[in-house]
């Protein structure tokens, strides 16, 4: 399930990162990858110590917690803060699969990621190439969003970020654990969530929508009591 998140973040909250972002140092992003990515990774990192990163990156948590379409798509049990990457000169990253485990900085806390997030920062028009290109069973989708926008999808998904051949690529990206492990259980409590939320627009005078949605909304909650894990 690949789920594009509008408007995460306002225009001027995307122009206010992107003044810090100018301003902050960036190194190789080659360090904060595993052995097999870095072989194919080339792009510009902001370290996790950099006051730009903690700033966005908590201005991008707030935001998400409240985001109705965000957490009804994730589920969210723990997130890792918001890492960010730059691109340009020709920078790409090659086709890989992100690790399964991941250590929260400067804890002893793991999580496992079942869930890849990247949000943008600069306008399409800003860059040639730098798509996100994400492989599932009906194929590659490419995903190249306007700044704010962000992209949800199964951190199990090979997945590649084109060559940047003119301008420059800006992207926060992490990861989270769900209260939901499976993929696929998670796809069916989003669209029985969002199909719910859609007859709750027809209520207004009509016992049966009512009693349905009560029945529909019963049925979520016990399948999240049965599948969750906390």
């Amino acid at each position: 399930m690949l789920i594009t998140i509008p408007d995460v973040l306002t225009p001027e909250q995307v122009a206010h990162a992107r003044r810090l972002f100018d301003a902050a140092e960036w190194v190789d992003g080659k360090g904060t990858t595993g052995y097999q990515a870095a072989k194919t990774k080339d792009n510009m990192q902001l370290p996790d110590s950099s006051p730009a990163a903690r700033e966005v990156g908590d201005m991008i948590l707030q935001a998400l917690g409240k985001g109705p379409l965000f957490m009804a798509a994730a589920l969210p049990l723990r997130i890792l803060p918001p890492m960010f990457n730059r691109y340009s000169g020709g920078q790409s990253f090659g086709t890989h699969v992100d690790n399964a485990i991941r250590q929260v900085p400067g804890t002893p806390l793991r999580i496992r990621t079942d869930l890849s997030a990247t949000l943008f920062f600069a306008a399409p028009d800003e860059y040639d190439g730098g798509e996100l290109c994400v492989e599932d069973l009906y194929g590659i989708k490419k995903v190249k969003l306007p700044p704010g926008h962000m992209v949800l999808y199964p951190s199990t998904s090979l997945h590649h970020v084109t060559p940047v051949t003119r301008g420059t690529r800006l992207c926060s990206f992490f990861w989270l654990q769900s209260m939901i492990r499976d993929n696929g259980q998670r796809s069916l409590l989003f669209d029985l969530d969002v199909s719910i939320q859609r007859l709750g627009g027809q209520l207004a005078g009509n016992p049966v929508a009512e009693q349905t949605a009560v029945q529909l909304t019963g049925v979520y909650h016990n399948l999240l009591r049965q599948w969750a894990e906390m």
